[in-house]
């Protein structure tokens, strides 16, 4: 169950960046990349680094339109504030998110040709931006327009698009709330809690009806509730779809040391989404999975859950590697009771809706 897995990295990555107070910081990806180097997960064999472009502008205006792009270029080199006040801009950030973008269709553009099975790109995952505006230090859709690319370039009719960012996944779900792309977000879900969007009533309209999926959690899910949701919604969801391809968005926000969202995961939880997720990639779509970022604002958390997830899809683990087990959190939380009652909620809201809706779906497709 293991491939060839690219690493995409640009060196002007380090460019989208939003200040050294800000939250966002990309030297996370950086860091990902040298624990792998050290690992040896990136030697060519099983895992390589692949040095993506930027985006090619035709592709980006399939999502967002030249008006907007060049509205964009123009507040960061005056270094104006892109959305509300989390996102201010900088000379050099319109270059990164090109740069970010670009290697999120390198990545599946690679997989459909067959020059390697699975990839990552840290730089990805900015799931908040619209076609329109800038949101939660999202600047452009970066899995949004690789669907677009794999829809016009390799004709792919069944992509899915699997979220478990700390956070709802708001910009993806609203391009495709009317299409029959899956997209499946788990997140955090609460009164005041961004971007405030992400309830399990939305399935999607028109020819999308059914095929968005939400699974809003509470506070402080631990890794044994977050998987239960993951098992019992996400994984039959992805069987009754049968996706040509899978895209996850990794984000891992959910790190119970994040300082911005607040839930319970661990590196072992993360390492198990992970390993659920490409084992579905290989029984339903011939092991295409595409990985991208996306939030974690805890440093250290962040490097090191992208460094064994990769390393795993590289086909190595922590039970063959010591080094890669000295990369894992030693600490286990548990969830207060409220809190799995809230869990086991929300799954059986879903178990007889969302799942029903999907299969039948695609059992009349």
């Amino acid at each position: 169950m293991t491939g060839a897995a690219a690493f995409l990295y640009n060196d002007d990555f380090m460019l989208y960046q939003f200040g050294p107070r800000h939250p966002f910081q990309p030297v996370r990806e950086k860091m990902a990349m040298d624990a792998l180097l050290s690992l040896g997960s990136l030697d060519g064999s099983s895992g390589k680094v692949v040095v993506p472009a930027s985006v090619d502008m035709e592709q980006l205006y399939s999502v967002h339109p030249r008006e907007f792009v060049a509205d964009v270029e123009r507040t960061c080199l005056a270094s104006g504030m892109l959305d509300q006040g989390d996102t201010p801009g900088n000379p050099g950030l319109f270059t990164g998110a090109l740069s970010a973008v670009g290697a999120s269709v390198r990545g599946v553009q690679g997989i459909m040709t067959g020059e390697f099975e699975h990839a990552f790109n840290p730089a990805g995952g900015l799931h908040h931006a619209h076609p329109t505006s800038v949101s939660g230090f999202c600047v452009f859709n970066d899995i949004a327009v690789a669907v677009r690319y794999l829809q016009r370039e390799h004709g792919l009719e069944r992509i899915a698009v699997v979220d478990t960012d700390g956070h709802h996944g708001d910009g993806t779900e609203s391009i495709f709330y009317r299409e029959s792309v899956l997209t499946i977000s788990l997140h955090r879900f609460g009164r005041g809690f961004f971007p405030g969007s992400g309830s399990m009533e939305d399935r999607g309209e028109d020819e999308g009806r059914g095929y968005n999926i939400n699974l809003p959690l509470p506070a402080g899910t631990d890794d044994n509730l977050y998987l239960q949701a993951y098992r019992a919604i996400a994984v039959p969801a992805l069987r009754a779809y049968q996706p040509e391809i899978i895209i996850h968005q990794f984000g891992v926000d959910g790190h119970y040391r994040d300082p911005l969202v607040g839930l319970g995961l661990t590196t072992r939880g993360y390492a198990e989404l992970s390993r659920i997720t490409h084992g579905i990639a290989h029984e339903t779509c011939d092991g295409r999975y595409m990985v991208v970022g996306g939030g974690g604002y805890n440093i250290d958390a962040t490097s090191r859950s992208w460094a064994i997830m990769f390393a795993g899809l590289s086909g190595r683990s922590a039970e063959d590697d010591g080094r890669i087990a000295a990369l894992h959190d030693q600490e286990q939380l548990m969830s207060p009771e409220a809190v799995a009652t809230e869990v086991d909620r929300v799954i059986r809201r879903q178990e007889e809706a969302a799942i029903p809706m999907v299969e039948k779906l695609i059992r009349f497709a």
